[in-house]
């Protein structure tokens, strides 16, 4: 299954929030705090993301091969917040949406209501499309501190080496253990 972003989410750390973080005042690096918090939080949120969730609310669409008809289709990217629409395509390849009431969502799991609408469909790459909404309406305040933490260290340590010894800056111990318990391995 591969899952693409629909509709993309705001920004989770707003450039208030980072600038008073970092104890910024002026305007003069905006741009360069903007795309810190849009790095730490792209390095994070969804389908590319290291925690394996979705963060901010945002449209998302999961593509199944239906080389199987499954009756239960887990999806990715918790906290998942509804179905919005699931497509199939015909033996003729002609996309069909299914009616909302021959499935219903439980926890992650879209599960059908009798016999799965697509069983006669076919069969082919990403013939079943799911598309929903995963998200958090409010951030939790590990996550919001990891990502403030991050863009921290993306404004103190501006290059990829310390001057100090010829060493990467990796995600922080602090980071990590912040971030540890919201991460989904697939």
């Amino acid at each position: 299954m591969r899952v693409v972003v629909v509709t993309p989410p705001a920004p989770v750390v707003t450039l208030a929030e980072a600038k008073a973080h970092l104890r910024v005042s002026g305007p003069a690096e905006d741009a360069l705090i903007e795309g810190m918090v849009a790095a730490a939080t792209q390095h994070l949120d969804g389908p590319a993301g290291w925690l394996g969730r979705a963060l901010g609310v945002q449209a998302l669409e999961a593509r199944l091969d239906l080389t199987c008809h499954p009756s239960l289709i887990r999806l990715s990217f918790p906290p998942i917040r509804s179905v919005e629409s699931v497509t199939y395509l015909d033996a003729n390849r002609a996309p069909i949406v299914a009616d909302p009431s021959t499935y219903e969502l439980i926890g992650d799991d879209v599960i059908t209501i009798g016999a799965p609408a697509w069983a006669n469909a076919y069969s082919g790459r990403e013939a079943l499309r799911v598309r929903f909404t995963a998200g958090y309406d409010v951030i939790p305040a590990p996550i919001r501190a990891a990502i403030l933490l991050m863009v921290g260290d993306l404004y103190g340590y501006r290059e990829t080496t310390s001057q100090v010894a010829a060493t990467s800056v990796p995600m922080s111990l602090t980071v990590e253990a912040l971030l540890g318990p919201y991460r989904v391995y697939r």
